[in-house]
């Protein structure tokens, strides 16, 4: 798929493909199939804010919504980045369109880049299951505190997804109720690249 890569990031207009929807719906694995697929470079909220928890430590829900902010701050900066190289890239994290639109436009404005959302929904009581056991099952990085946001997630988790971002270009729904269910040849061909058969 190296070469699909080298495709993508030679066109006419950087591809920046958006990964949104909300916690668990399976965003950062999706991200990470489809960057090894086309070849690109995959940026994600989490992984930055990891990357300031073990560098300047974590404590509480109020710290851990600060770093959560400087890390959206970094996410913009670094496809800012990319963009500017004229290269097509992915970026993942749950974009609220009160913000997300905003920023998304601007970056539109200094760099013309065809957007591609991939918007991530699951099944509203499933999204919170998924949530509290991530939480509990000590594979996050501690620094999230999400045991301290059950009452804070929950209606918004039970609710499945957000709309996408009004910022143009192409949209996909994606249900990720089943993970093993999602057709990953068809998302392929949606962002543009040619499937063999077999």
């Amino acid at each position: 798929m190296e070469e699909i890569g080298r495709r993508l990031t030679i066109l006419s207009k950087p591809l920046l493909i958006i990964i949104t929807g909300l916690p668990c719906t399976g965003k950062t694995m999706l991200g990470r199939k489809l960057a090894a697929e086309l070849g690109l470079p995959f940026v994600h909220k989490d992984g930055i804010k990891e990357i300031l928890f073990e560098n300047l430590g974590w404590k509480d829900r109020e710290w851990s919504k600060k770093l959560g902010w400087a890390s959206i701050d970094l996410l913009y900066y670094f496809i800012g980045v990319q963009l500017a190289a004229g290269r097509s890239c992915i970026v993942e994290s749950n974009f609220k369109a009160e913000f997300a639109n905003l920023e998304f436009l601007a970056l539109q404005q200094k760099y013309d880049f065809d957007p591609f959302q991939v918007v991530c929904k699951t099944e509203g009581k499933i999204l919170y299951r998924r949530f509290k056991e991530r939480s509990e099952s000590g594979e996050r990085h501690p620094g999230h505190v999400d045991y301290l946001n059950y009452d804070e997630f929950k209606s918004t988790l039970l609710e499945g997804g957000w709309e996408p971002l009004d910022i143009g270009g192409k949209v996909l729904e994606v249900d990720t109720t089943d993970f093993q269910a999602i057709d990953y040849k068809s998302l392929l061909r949606a962002i543009g690249v040619p499937i063999k058969a077999g």
